[in-house]
């Protein structure tokens, strides 16, 4: 076990080395899945930017769908985290046997729904063009989702009691096989047909399952036999599913809640044509690397604060999410700056078309100024999930990217008053809901990690 004394050091410099002992794997794993969307933007865009335009459509349906199936596993974390911290280990196993049956039910689901998305997409008017492209990839993608719920499940395990490493390991030999898979599958090589934007969907189910062999391979091993996960075989049990779900539930809620609305900004943007699709998928697309370093760091905060809320130390917890804050924000203010500076270079890594070129440039420049609010929301919501706190947060993601994001979208971007702004209205939109999900979830942590009395009671001791 990585975690399995209580911590006795309180130092800054001591609680620094221990949470990016945790971030940085997850960073890599993060930027090494978010390297699979990029190579399928980028493939795909030199193929046709049609087809770019399905598989951003593709991905805008099916991350919220996958997100809101994870989001529900996710509850395993904190949960292992804080057993992990209170050396509870034998309870660990039961989770994780529990955790299965919720990602075996959530995949199937995800994957039904995914096989039949068509009408959504004629209710949207979306692009016959694009939409053509994006219903076969998500059929394909689907085939793999019940596999990469699973691994999502084991591989929360690792994460839970401080073993971050696989995840990036899993990940890197991942995105090495896809871009050659992309390549085979788009362009018709070793004999087979030529499939275009639907060849990264078969690409997509093919590395999930190769995931979830690879995390097989990782929690056999020894450092695992004492969580006692692989001692029995446990049919579903309704009061420990339940609650892992009081915990999930919520949390999938509130990734879903975000990534609904992003999704649902690219659907009603395809009314506009592919281009502006893909100009908006490339800002989205960069926008994404960066972010996924806070992404990790909100991860990171998730595993370290459980552990340290376990072990309960809930000052030195209160430190912990201060320090992830302060790095956030730091990460985010620099990436910031290289996009700023490196916007025409990095563009031209995804299509050689001038009008999506100009566009995506300009899109940009909203990354510059919409990322820090991205990267503290991220984080902040991370560490209140290490303290189990979820209830909330789900409420504050809803009202700050549907009650506020949305309408500012459609006031803005249709023009409902005044005149109306078209893409750039619907970036405007994104980043009054973001910054108003930024304060508010910083709000939130700064009030939870100051309560004992509550922390104690939503951590369920």
């Amino acid at each position: 076990m990585s975690e399995t004394a209580v911590d006795k050091s309180p130092g800054i410099v001591h609680e620094i080395r221990k949470l990016f002992q945790l971030a940085l794997p997850l960073m890599g794993a993060q930027l090494a899945q978010m390297g699979m969307g990029v190579t399928d933007a980028v493939m795909s865009g030199q193929y046709s930017s049609v087809d770019l335009a399905g598989v951003a459509l593709g991905g805008s349906v099916l991350w919220p769908v996958m997100m809101l199936m994870m989001g529900m596993i996710h509850a395993v974390t904190p949960t292992v985290s804080q057993l992990n911290g209170a050396r509870e280990y034998s309870e660990i196993g039961e989770v994780i046997r529990q955790g299965l049956w919720i990602a075996l039910v959530g995949g199937v689901t995800a994957a039904l729904i995914l096989n039949y998305i068509g009408p959504v997409y004629a209710w949207m008017d979306v692009d016959p063009a694009a939409a053509a492209i994006s219903i076969p990839y998500l059929k394909m993608t689907g085939f793999g989702v019940p596999a990469l719920m699973c691994f999502f499940c084991l591989r929360f395990l690792a994460d839970g009691i401080g073993f971050t490493r696989p995840a990036m390991l899993i990940s890197v030999c991942a995105l090495l096989l896809k871009i050659p898979l992309n390549y085979i599958l788009i362009y018709g090589k070793l004999g087979l047909p030529e499939m275009g934007g639907v060849g990264c969907g078969v690409a997509q189910a093919i590395i999930m399952w190769f995931q979830l062999a690879l995390i097989l391979l990782v929690v056999t091993r020894r450092r695992f036999v004492v969580t006692g996960w692989m001692s029995r075989f446990s049919w579903p049990d309704g009061r420990r599913i339940q609650a892992l779900l009081i915990i999930g539930l919520p949390i999938g809620a509130t990734i879903f809640a975000e990534m609904g609305l992003f999704s649902l900004t690219t659907l009603l943007l395809g009314r506009f044509g592919a281009g502006v699709v893909a100009s908006h998928n490339i800002a989205m697309n960069l926008n994404g690397l960066v972010f996924m370093l806070p992404l990790a760091l909100g991860m990171a905060a998730t595993i370290r604060i459980g552990f340290r809320v376990g072990a309960g130390e809930v000052t030195g917890a209160r430190t912990t999410a201060a320090i992830a804050i302060c790095a956030t924000t730091l990460v985010a203010v620099s990436g910031s700056l290289l996009i700023f500076f490196l916007r025409a270079h990095l563009v031209s890594f995804y299509t050689s078309e001038a009008a999506v070129v100009e566009l995506s440039q300009t899109l940009l420049l909203f990354v510059v100024f919409f990322l820090l609010f991205d990267a503290l929301q991220s984080t902040a919501v991370g560490a209140l999930r290490g303290y189990k706190d979820t209830r909330i947060p789900m409420w504050i993601a809803l009202f700050s990217y549907w009650v506020v994001g949305l309408p500012l979208e459609c006031i803005l971007g249709f023009g409902l008053i005044g005149e109306p702004m078209g893409v750039y209205g619907f970036w405007l939109g994104l980043a009054g809901g973001v910054g108003t999900a930024a304060v508010l979830l910083s709000l939130r942590l700064w009030r939870v990690s100051a309560d004992s009395e509550m922390i104690s009671k939503l951590s369920g001791r």
